[in-house]
């Protein structure tokens, strides 16, 4: 059966997946309750173990999905030292926006246009550097870990929401991670989970931010990090009805292996990658294929005539396109993120097949064809 679901989140559910998933689903019990802390340290645990977090790193589920997650550890950590964001799309945007207007730390952005990456060896290791480690609105990810110092001064804090479960992480350039399970597991939305190391213990223990801290990104107890919280005992009520959705997730990971998840999703990268090279009137928003995103992946017409557009009527061109694949039921929500150059984005993560993406560029190419007249 065709899967047009193309969201980059929330993303499409695992393949075979059905509402029988969540008959076990702890409703109607509190989260503290022994059953509701088991599901929450059950989603914990095996999280940890199939990513290959080390085992000195805590993990927690947090409200608000990545961005909660993300938000909690920059007004929890950030503030001792100057701080470096990485900006390349309309996320780590938001983040520095935060670090410089909201908190109003020294802050060094060091920018690219959408497609591109800022220069990575122009960091100061001396300073907190914050970044994505993919772009989910550029499709741009960084091309390894390896610019990264071990002997780094500040902490990392890494968003990784759309690469975790379809990227390799390098943990030990790793300080602090988030992610949501709605992208690359299809997990539904509004949950985030954090990953901290030792080093942003150490900091969260022995650093007291000046400005307040709303109740959901407290996370320390009695001047010490809460760590009831990474055993399940979360902030604010999750969902259990979402959290057994995302043990029946983990399941499906678990039987593929990362290394599985990872293949899949570069596999469907593969299916657009021979698609756009046999034409001349799409292109890959990413300038190279180093810095390629596996997982949102987003694609640029080449036609002179749209680029001399005004941006609404490049915009109206795409929608219209979008709105006639989803229509047909071929395609869902591919139009490019509304912040970011007008074009096409597909979710190509591990619950995508390679099939369901073929049948989408069919369409989408036949559309394409149709409505290009009015370019001409």
């Amino acid at each position: 059966m065709h899967n047009p679901n193309f969201s980059s989140g929330p993303c499409s559910k695992r393949p075979g997946w059905s509402i029988d998933a969540l008959k076990e689903a702890a409703l109607g019990r509190s989260h503290r309750s022994p059953l509701g802390r088991k599901k929450l340290k059950e989603a914990i645990d095996r999280s940890k173990k199939i990513l290959g977090v080390p085992g000195d790193f805590l993990l927690g589920i947090m409200a608000g999905s990545d961005t909660g997650a993300f938000e909690a550890a920059m007004w929890s950590l950030l503030g001792p030292r100057p701080v470096t964001v990485l900006v390349w799309e309309a996320f780590s945007r938001d983040w520095a926006t935060d670090i410089e207007k909201q908190l109003k730390i020294k802050t060094t952005v060091l920018k690219a246009d959408y497609g591109k990456l800022p220069d990575l060896h122009a960091i100061d290791w001396t300073n907190d550097v914050v970044f994505v480690a993919n772009g989910t609105t550029s499709g741009v990810k960084i091309p390894n870990w390896d610019w990264i110092p071990s002997n780094r001064e500040g902490l990392t804090l890494c968003d990784a929401t759309s690469a975790v479960f379809a990227m390799d992480v390098d943990w030990s350039k790793v300080d602090v991670l988030t992610y949501s399970w709605q992208k690359c597991l299809g997990g539904e939305a509004a949950h985030g989970v954090l990953v901290i190391g030792p080093r942003a213990v150490e900091r969260l223990e022995t650093y007291n931010p000046p400005w307040p801290l709303p109740k959901v990104f407290r996370m320390k107890k009695g001047g010490k990090l809460n760590r009831a919280i990474f055993d399940g005992d979360t902030i604010n009520t999750p969902s259990m009805l979402c959290v057994e959705d995302y043990l029946d997730a983990l399941t499906w990971a678990e039987g593929i292996g990362l290394a599985g998840l990872i293949k899949k999703s570069k596999a469907n990268l593969r299916v657009i990658e021979e698609w756009v090279s046999g034409r001349d009137w799409i292109e890959f928003l990413a300038a190279s294929p180093q810095i390629r995103s596996n997982t949102s992946v987003c694609l640029a017409l080449t036609s002179e005539k749209f680029k001399t557009l005004p941006r609404e009527k490049k915009d109206e061109f795409i929608r219209g396109i979008a709105g006639k694949l989803s229509k047909a039921g071929v395609a869902h929500d591919i139009a490019a993120y509304r912040d970011a150059p007008p074009g096409f984005r597909f979710w190509c993560g591990p619950t995508i097949e390679p099939s369901d993406i073929r049948a989408a560029l069919k369409a989408l190419e036949e559309a394409y064809k149709q409505n290009s007249a009015s370019l001409a």
